[in-house]
């Protein structure tokens, strides 16, 4: 084996580990909720907003 394919495999086996090591902290994910409903962290799941 070629020290050139020995580089490229291994690249190609760390850039996906790398990746989803730097996405895998789930707090930085935006939460959509429908129209009237709010996010409640707690529950994790969208709750009818309160009206006041």
């Amino acid at each position: 084996m070629t020290l050139k394919t020995l580089v490229a495999a291994m690249a190609l086996t760390l850039i996906p580990v790398v990746s989803f090591a730097m996405c895998s902290d789930r707090q930085h994910q935006a939460q959509s909720c429908a129209t009237g409903t709010v996010w409640d962290a707690d529950k994790a799941t969208c709750i009818p907003q309160a009206s006041s």
